[in-house]
């Protein structure tokens, strides 16, 4: 007779007739009464691979079970205008939109950070392969990347560690995917010193018909595993990795972390898309966080809600694993298909075609329970609906945090905001050169933009754009935006304010917001404080969502972003799709032209509390971030759509970190042409002073350029809709004497500007 020990796994059998044994359950990252609850889901104690599974499964990563209550809001919260387009929703792997002509889009954003500080390059590459994965799993292709990233202080040595490792991790991903990288954000700032964040956003785009949703339906069909060998690497990166914190002591868990090749998912990408065209799947799922156990534990519960595995039909990169590791392992470049028994020889020849392994590993039942059997011994017999649907849902301790409101006291009013020209000129210098507002080239030149040759707007414009249909010029554009320090002030206008700009630089590209992601990176959920945090952010953004008309279509939670009892700033990133019907329309953040009359939309107050100039100029933070109107947001993105419509617009660029001041200088250097502005009547008509016409983050603006032979048209446009504009200067000069000046306080030459903003990266970096 067979024991555990000859076998190599704990069996069934073996549990139940062994239950007092001892188990490890802590260092899986389960709690004592998440152990218990298995226990009694079972009715005896977990085998050793059944730990594995519930461990990896009930993990804060994988289970949302901290953050399930609040974000069904999001479910919520709906009208039928709001999911009128929406195909696929929350729940599946990505979600799915409907552009028109038969077309649809389906992204989704999510986080690798933990693995992103203890091995930079892989961490963020394996990032990258697996949201890329995601998009797979739907029926598309993917078309595109983003990636949002959050580092230490420019000036620590551990911040170029990181930094050089994740940067070239997503570039040589990206690369050699061939998948353009369109857009996407930098931040430095030492509360993410010990915790950077690295979220990474993938896209892809299908016909209607293609749609796949992952499930496990139809007894007897076959359950396949394709794609990279099973590996050690990534062994836990869910369930300890991704679900605690770091502690003092810096990286450490590197076996915990993936490790990709994307040349091994580029051949993955065509070949599923094969199968696919072919029709050769019934339903198909990533293995990517929880690997093995998410797989097989998904797919069942979302179908039929039965499967039969044999785990020692995997094939593996390293035979001296156990069955609990190949249950528990990260390695990517895999999937697992179902698929029926009569095309299962047409299915293993397209796999054949692009030599890509395959090991057929089971079939799926009628019996309601997920068994895995190793080496012919049961080591798993579970309802698959309790390891990956029914998991614990956590009511966590809210606590108002006790030191907030000394913060939101702690007004920017008391700075001093000086008129005199030279100190404008020198602090609109010191923003435009600072690390969060200076020129990111050095990083994103890494990147390929162009690739596949349907990239209508990339780096530096406030959107990126891709063409779908090149007979029509359909296409879509994306934008993602978060502000830590806004949302370290007021977490609930802080998560409205990233949905606003994000909304808002869809908007100024000439499309039509549509959908939203999100990646909400906090603390620790075991600190009533965060969870405070976290609330207000999923409650805020939710009804900013209902307000403005657009659903989230899914995203991901990344809890325990900390360093010791230090928790991160806040960091809800938001990214909107947009829709546009002619990407020949599309409209660049910066003026090509000299003549072009300058139009500033919407108002300014002296909103400077979390600005950019508070804190790079006075290294202040404290009071209320800058108030939204999301019905003025609504009017905003409706006006510049018709504008785009129409061509009445030169150029669209937003207004928000550095305000103003900001928003000139990055116009002028998008093309080297200069601009002669005036401040005069922003400040009669708005009453503030010449620092908050320069610097102020007042929402609901933007700055556009307007060839003179549409000005009457333009101005029109915007009274019939009530709109607030001002004209606030002209286009003027090209080449080296081309400048930004701000009459009445200074100038500076296009030249100056652009030293000052490409400088302070590349000589920290470069």
């Amino acid at each position: 007779m067979s024991t555990p020990e000859s076998i190599g796994a704990d069996t069934v059998e073996n549990a139940i007739a062994t239950p007092d044994k001892e188990q490890p359950y802590a260092t899986l990252g389960l709690k004592s009464d998440e152990y218990a609850a298995i226990r009694e889901i079972l009715g005896r104690r977990p085998t050793s691979g059944e730990l594995a599974m519930y461990s990896v499964m009930w993990s804060e990563h994988c289970s949302y079970k901290s953050s399930k209550k609040y974000l069904r809001q999001f479910g919520q919260k709906v009208s039928p205008e709001m999911t009128k387009n929406l195909m696929v929703g929350m729940g599946e792997n990505a979600g799915v939109v409907d552009i028109g002509e038969g077309w649809a889009v389906t992204f989704k954003v999510e986080s690798h950070n933990h693995p992103s500080y203890v091995e930079p390059f892989q961490g963020a590459a394996t990032g990258v392969g697996g949201i890329v994965r995601d998009i797979i799993s739907m029926g598309a292709r993917p078309v595109a990347v983003m990636d949002q990233l959050r580092f230490g202080a420019p000036d620590d040595a551990d911040t170029a560690r990181v930094v050089h490792g994740v940067t070239s991790g997503i570039s040589f991903y990206g690369n050699c995917l061939g998948l353009p990288n369109i857009g996407g954000e930098t931040y430095f700032d030492p509360v993410y010193q010990g915790n950077p964040l690295v979220n990474a956003l993938s896209v892809g785009v299908l016909r209607h018909e293609d749609l796949h949703l992952a499930n496990a339906t139809g007894v007897g069909n076959k359950v396949v595993l394709f794609g990279a060998r099973t590996g050690g690497d990534g062994i836990g990166g869910a369930s300890i990795l991704a679900s605690d914190s770091f502690d003092d002591g810096g990286p450490t868990k590197r076996p915990a972390v993936q490790v990709g090749d994307p040349f091994a998912e580029k051949v993955l990408i065509e070949c599923c898309l094969e199968m696919f065209r072919d029709e050769l799947v019934e339903g198909i799922q990533d293995l990517g966080a929880a690997g093995i156990s998410c797989a097989t534990s998904e797919l069942a519960a979302n179908g039929d809600g039965g499967m039969f595995i044999e785990l020692d039909g995997v094939l593996l990169r390293d035979p001296t694993l156990t069955a609990e590791e190949i249950l528990m392992s990260e390695s990517q470049e895999r999937m697992m298909a179902v698929v029926a028994p009569e095309k299962l020889d047409a299915f293993l020849a397209v796999a054949a075609k692009w030599d890509v392994e395959t090991s057929v590993l089971g079939e799926v039942t009628d019996t309601g329970r997920l068994v895995i059997n190793w080496h012919g011994h049961e080591i798993v017999n579970v309802d698959p609906s309790t390891v990956a649907v029914d998991g614990p849902v956590y009511d966590r301790p809210v606590a108002y945090p006790t030191w907030i409101d000394s913060l939101q006291a702690d007004t920017a009013s008391a700075l001093e905001r000086s008129s005199d020209p030279a100190v404008l000129r020198e602090q609109t210098l010191a923003l435009l050169g600072s690390a969060n507002l200076a020129d990111k080239s050095w990083i994103t030149d890494q990147y390929d933009y162009y690739v596949l040759g349907n990239t209508a707007l990339s780096f530096p414009d406030d959107a990126g754009m891709i063409r779908v249909d090149e007979e029509s010029g359909l296409g879509f554009s994306i934008a993602t935006d978060a502000n830590g320090r806004y949302c370290q002030l007021d977490p609930r206008a802080g998560a409205q304010l990233a949905l606003a700009e994000a909304y808002r630089n869809v908007a100024v590209s000439g499309s039509i917001p549509a959908a939203v992601t999100d990646c909400l990176n906090f603390g620790s959920p075991e600190n009533p404080e965060v969870m405070w945090q976290f609330s207000e952010a999923i409650e805020g953004l939710s009804d900013a969502c209902l307000e403005l008309g657009i659903p989230v279509t899914g995203g991901n939670v990344s809890f325990y972003n900390q360093t010791g009892d230090t928790p991160i700033f806040p960091t809800p990133v938001v990214g909107v799709l947009g829709v546009i019907d002619d990407v020949a329309k599309r409209v660049p953040s910066g003026w090509q032209d000299e003549g072009d009359n300058i139009y500033l939309l919407g108002t300014t107050r002296t909103e400077l509390s979390g600005s950019a100039w508070a804190g790079t100029v006075h290294g202040h933070l404290g009071g209320r971030p800058p108030k939204v109107d999301l019905q003025r947001e609504r009017d905003l993105a409706a006006l510049l759509h018709a504008g785009s419509q129409q061509s009445l617009l030169a150029s669209a660029h937003d207004l928000s970190d550095g305000g103003l001041a900001q928003a000139l200088a990055e116009s002028v250097l998008r093309f080297g042409v200069g601009a002669r502005v005036w401040l005069g009547e922003i400040m009669e008509r708005d009453g503030v002073d010449a620092a908050s016409a320069l610097f102020s983050e007042s929402t609901g603006r933007v700055l556009v350029s307007v060839p003179r032979e549409d000005d009457v048209k333009f101005r029109g446009l915007c009274e019939g809709r009530g709109y607030p504009v001002l004209r606030i200067g002209v286009t003027d000069g090209t080449g080296e004497s081309a400048a930004l000046e701000v009459q009445d306080y200074f100038t500076a030459s296009v030249a100056e500007l652009r030293e000052t903003h490409e400088t302070p990266l590349r000589s920290r970096f470069a």
